[in-house]
């Protein structure tokens, strides 16, 4: 089944940043954040394809015609726009990685908000799975994004241990 002829022109570009073969080379990156048009136009369709993918759950791909050119996309690459527009919609500048992309320790460190040298001291502890290239470090975007789950596991729920311990000191939160 077919979610829905999505019919929009998509404008390419110019001047996108992509990173270089020696960094994440599948990667398509931009640091321009969207302009108020962009953001409002992404709102919008955000919206439009959340309603479609949710009043449709048994639909598996979308016709989406371009230029008069028509393309049939699966399900699994709507969610993916969905998301990204929802980001564009709150004025954010989006990357995209491919799963199985090997990042620096900086650019780790960086997804992470940490400094690179405790993103190190993370490696040589094996909290987090890494290879080495030559004498250079790389880890895996699926590894660190595990991490980053666990990590943001454990501190909800030590947030919600000291909700629950002021509940039961009865501290007024």
């Amino acid at each position: 089944m077919l979610i829905s002829d999505i019919s929009n022109k998509l404008a390419v570009r110019e001047g996108e940043n992509h990173l270089g073969k020696d960094e994440m080379s599948n990667a398509e990156y931009t640091d321009d954040l969207p302009s108020p048009e962009a953001v409002s136009l992404a709102r919008e369709s955000a919206a439009a394809l959340s309603r479609l993918l949710r009043e449709r759950p048994e639909s598996d791909r979308a016709r989406v015609q371009l230029d008069g050119e028509e393309l049939i996309l699966p399900r699994s690459a709507l969610s993916l726009l969905r998301n990204l527009l929802s980001e564009m919609a709150q004025g954010h500048a989006v990357t995209t990685i491919p799963v199985h992309a090997e990042l620096t320790t900086q650019q780790a460190a960086d997804m992470l908000n940490v400094s690179r040298p405790f993103l190190v001291k993370l490696l040589e502890a094996d909290e987090i799975p890494h290879t080495r290239v030559g004498t250079h470090r790389r880890v895996r975007l699926k590894d660190l994004l595990e991490y980053k789950k666990q990590r943001d596991r454990k501190a909800d729920a030590a947030l919600q241990e000291l909700a629950d311990q002021a509940q039961d000191l009865d501290m007024g939160y």
